[in-house]
């Protein structure tokens, strides 16, 4: 069924392209005068009848597959109730309903001979009629990945119409003018051959402006949606988009022939020259039409991909480059170094032989040369070993519950080889084991809190953890661990990679300094609903307390004092007794009242998360609207944590005037 849906997608996409450009075409071309101009003409508008009825005879194939996709049942295909459903029911089909009425008006338009033999009759009826099925190409836009960036969707979905239209401009084109070429080339349209040089000549111009449209919106796109070098070569569809680059290459270096070398000869002297040379340049254009019809149907293809964005890459080399590596062996540096500058030297004079005016093929072999040097000198240091999971997505959040899981996973399976690790992650001997992978990243990385591991995404420890270092005796826990613990293992090892750095955060507020992300957790008080952390992000600050009865006490009643002041200021207090209970909230007393959410299930893995950071009897944790932690009080000192100084650090963050992005919830 996929299959059947790919192919009524690249139908129905490369029926509306044709269309487009062929009415493009037309316009671009001009009203015809002479009889194998006219004859062109008449042809184009019955091939744009022919070309409308099979988009809409397509896009109701692509409407039946999709059915019977969405709905994951074959036989949904011939249900009307299925069908009515993904029609009217969907965005998309919501958008294919308007796209195919105006398809519809745009076919009766065409069946219908109107009088063209005045200019403006002609402009009028050609120009109606490419507006409609540019409006229906354009549309296209509304229900395809782009429309599902956010934040940003205009702009994606603005980017994403201006590539189908100039595709459309281009692509499309390329037929109409074949077709002309090819009659004007032949004896009874020989009349027509001044008339399709000029065409030719205006094509070559637009096909520059759509070209470069082309490229501009297609960087768009592929950063919205590709994002990443891992997700470009590490994913289906980042693979299909390559394969784009690479036939539009091809074309590139077609259009670049035509346009320096056939182009011209339409204006040599002889008629039997330009005969000749129309001829080539129609084929020229039916390869560079054909190469771009392979384009449209990768494209197609990628409409039924996930985006790169937000798929999992499999990375397919055994490396991959980063300046980390430089970072962790100084020694190495000058290799970088030089090797970068012998690089940029060489690509200037690439630069500086395009304007040269003598030996430029010397200056060229040179800049090429010192390139090829300063790449070979260069990059080695920059890399180190990689697996193909190493830019995988983690399955689980960035969780109290999944680093308590974690922890616990750690000394069960782990400490038997290394240093058990208490909650702030004190382990030792970790050389052979996390770290992996290079002999320079394991001499450097002492500890799982050694910037060496630290560093290293998040897939490429879930791949060190299941298939162990065996040169170094570290076993592979794949058949041991499902992949759900095994992330919480590195869930736990991000948050002791962050312990050293959370020491630094003390009771006063580091402008534009977020950097330690706020574990997430379930907000649970007996029988009322469960909340999130999260669910505070964008709206309020939260000050997480995680107290120790009955030594937090005053501490505590403090607190119910100065609550309606910190809720004023937008500040959300959220406290977790360090020693379970269910009867928590009586436990603080009546008088104060506590007027706050107090965590009752689930206080457990909050305490064990949070004391990775500040492993105390009673901590205190401010955290911003966006989900990082600003301040940590660790004692119960005298003014240490007074409502006083926590009014001026939730003071200090509303005055924050660049707050940082929303944090992702999965490690990288």
């Amino acid at each position: 069924m996929r299959a059947l849906l790919l192919a009524a997608v690249w139908l129905h996409l490369a029926a509306g392209v044709l269309l487009t450009g062929a009415l493009f075409m037309l316009l671009l071309a001009g009203p015809p005068t002479a009889s194998g101009a006219r004859r062109w003409d008449r042809a184009t508008m019955r091939w744009s009848l022919l070309l409308v009825l099979l988009a809409v005879a397509c896009g109701i194939a692509w409407l039946l597959a999709r059915t019977a996709v969405f709905e994951n049942r074959p036989h949904a295909a011939l249900e009307a109730r299925a069908v009515w459903h993904a029609a009217m029911d969907t965005w998309a089909g919501l958008v294919w309903l308007t796209r195919l009425g105006l398809l519809t008006v745009l076919g009766a338009f065409l069946a219908t001979r109107a009088d063209v033999e005045q200019k403006w009759n002609w402009i009028g009826a050609r120009g109606e009629a490419l507006l409609l099925a540019a409006l229906a190409l354009g549309l296209a836009s509304a229900s395809s990945h782009a429309a599902a960036i956010s934040p940003g969707t205009a702009s994606a979905v603005l980017a994403d119409t201006a590539h189908l239209l100039a595709a459309g401009c281009w692509v499309g084109g390329l037929g109409a003018l074949g077709l002309l070429l090819w009659a004007a080339c032949r004896d009874a349209g020989a009349d027509a051959l001044p008339y399709a040089a000029r065409a030719a000549r205006r094509f070559s111009r637009a096909a520059l402006i759509a070209m470069l449209v082309l490229i501009g919106s297609g960087v768009m796109s592929a950063t919205a949606e590709v994002d990443s070098i891992p997700g470009l070569i590490g994913t289906g569809h980042g693979r299909l988009l390559l394969g784009k680059l690479a036939i539009l290459a091809a074309i590139l270096a077609v259009a670049v022939v035509n346009r320096t070398r056939v182009l011209p000869a339409l204006c040599a002297p002889g008629e039997v020259e330009r005969r000749r040379a129309a001829q080539r340049l129609a084929a020229f254009v039916a390869l560079e039409a054909i190469l771009a019809l392979a384009v449209v149907g990768l494209a197609a293809a990628m409409t039924l991909t996930t985006p790169a964005r937000h798929g999992d890459p499999s990375w397919p080399l055994p490396f991959r480059l980063t300046l980390d590596a430089v970072s962790d062996v100084p020694a190495t540096r000058w290799r970088a170094l030089v090797g970068g500058q012998l690089a940029v030297i060489g690509l200037l004079g690439l630069i500086a032989s395009v304007v040269a005016r003598r030996r430029r093929a010397v200056v060229r072999i040179a800049a090429l040369g010192l390139v090829a040097i300063g790449a070979g000198i260069g990059l080695p240091p920059l890399a180190i070993h990689a697996y193909p999971t190493t830019y995988r997505r983690s399955l689980v959040t960035y969780h109290a519950g999944s680093i308590a899981m974690g922890m616990a996973i750690y000394r069960e399976q782990c400490a038997r080889c290394h240093s058990p690790a208490d909650t702030r992650g004190g382990t030792r001997n970790v050389v052979g084991a996390i770290a992996g992978g290079d002999s320079t990243h394991h001499r450097l990385a002492s500890d799982l809190r050694a910037p060496a591991v630290v560093r290293r995404p998040a897939g490429e420890l879930f791949w060190l953890v299941g298939h162990g270092v065996p040169e170094r005796g570290m076993p592979g826990f794949e058949s041991r661990l499902d992949e759900v613990k095994r992330w919480d293992v590195i869930n736990f090892v991000r948050a002791l990679g962050a312990a050293d750095g959370a020491r630094a955060i003390g009771p006063r507020v580091q402008i534009d300094r977020a950097w330690l992300v706020a574990p997430d957790f379930a907000i649970s008080m007996g029988p009322l609903a469960p909340g999130a952390l999260r669910d505070y992000r964008g709206q309020r600050m939260v000050l997480l307390v995680l107290y120790t009865p009955p030594e937090s006490g005053a501490r505590m009643a403090e607190l119910a004092k100065s609550y309606n002041v910190l809720s004023i200021l937008g500040v959300e207090i959220v406290a977790v007794p360090t020693r379970a209970s269910a009867t928590a909230i009586r436990d603080l007393g009546s008088s104060p009242p506590v007027l706050f959410p107090v965590i009752t299930d689930g206080s457990a893995d909050i305490v064990a998360a949070y004391r990775v950071f500040a492993d105390r009897p009673h901590a205190e944790f401010l955290i911003d609207r966006q989900g990082y932690i600003r301040a940590v009080w660790r004692d119960l000192a005298p003014g240490g944590s007074s409502a006083v100084g926590v009014q001026s650090q939730v003071e200090t963050l509303n005055e924050e005037k660049s707050p940082p992005p929303f944090p992702d919830d999965h490690v990288h």
